[in-house]
C-alpha cells in the first residue's frame, strides 16, 4: 500500500505547491482590495481556501478592476 503512496509523490508535490501559493495569493488580494465583481471579503476568504478551485474563482469571477 505505501509502495503506491510513494509512487505519487513526485506528481502531488508540486500541486501543493502551486495549491498554496494560488491561496496565499488570492487572500493577499482579497485582504488588500475592497471591492469584488460579485461577492463580499468574507465569502472569497472562506472560497479562497476550498482546493485549488477556490482561488482560480476568485481570480476569474471575484477579482475586482484595479
Amino acid at each position: 500500500m505505501l509502495e503506491n503512496i510513494s509512487e505519487f509523490i513526485p506528481f502531488l508535490i508540486p500541486l501543493v505547491v502551486v495549491q498554496f501559493g494560488l491561496m496565499i495569493a488570492a487572500l493577499v488580494h482579497v485582504l488588500r482590495h475592497k471591492t469584488y465583481r460579485r461577492g463580499s471579503r468574507v465569502l472569497w476568504v472562506i472560497v479562497s481556501f476550498i482546493s485549488i478551485i477556490g482561488p482560480v474563482l476568485y481570480f476569474t469571477l471575484g477579482k475586482g478592476d484595479e
